[in-house]
């Protein structure tokens, strides 16, 4: 008897799930289907007319924006008088680019420590950073960094060399 209540049971359940079914008419093809045709492409970054990728375009939008590097006197990260204009420069293209966000690079030149560079550089950059606030640059919107003397850009060993390397660089992202 629990046999037969078993399998009427079990019959009872296969009926159902086979009876409920899509009620949806079948959909008739018109001709071969290739499915490769009809994916969109994910195997990178999509490329305009000009051949570049959104990323490389959206990368020469930013340095296009002109943001100008600031110099520093030696062992020093005070404000120069000549970096004032250049900064109130950057504070006007982050006023008209709400979009963006900026980090001030610290550089140093290669003497002195690498332990002394770093700080000096952080100071610079902090330095900076705190001028452009004081312009009305919103804190939220920028970082700071140093990289100290590891990223020169001027490798000579001499005093316009070391000019150049005592520097802050902007670099824009949205």
């Amino acid at each position: 008897m629990k046999r037969v209540l078993l399998l009427v049971l079990m019959g009872a359940l296969v009926g159902l799930v086979v009876g409920c079914g899509s009620s949806a008419p079948p959909v008739e093809q018109s001709g071969p289907v290739d499915a490769v045709d009809d994916m969109p492409d994910r195997s990178g970054p999509s490329e305009g007319d000009d051949g570049l990728t959104d990323e490389q375009r959206m990368v020469q939008y930013l340095e296009s924006l002109g943001f100008e590097t600031v110099y520093f006197d030696t062992d020093k990260w005070n404000i120069r008088e000549d970096a004032r204009d250049a900064l109130k420069k950057n504070a006007a293209i982050m006023a008209d680019n709400p979009d963006i966000f900026m980090t001030v690079e610290g550089h140093c030149d290669e003497r002195n420590t690498v332990e002394y560079n770093l700080a000096l550089g952080e100071r610079r950059a902090q330095s900076v950073r705190d001028y452009l606030v004081r312009l009305g640059v919103n804190d939220s919107r920028m970082k700071t960094i140093s990289y100290g003397e590891e990223r020169p850009a001027a490798f000579g060993h001499d005093d316009d060399s070391w000019q150049k390397n005592r520097r802050a660089e902007f670099k824009a992202s949205k």
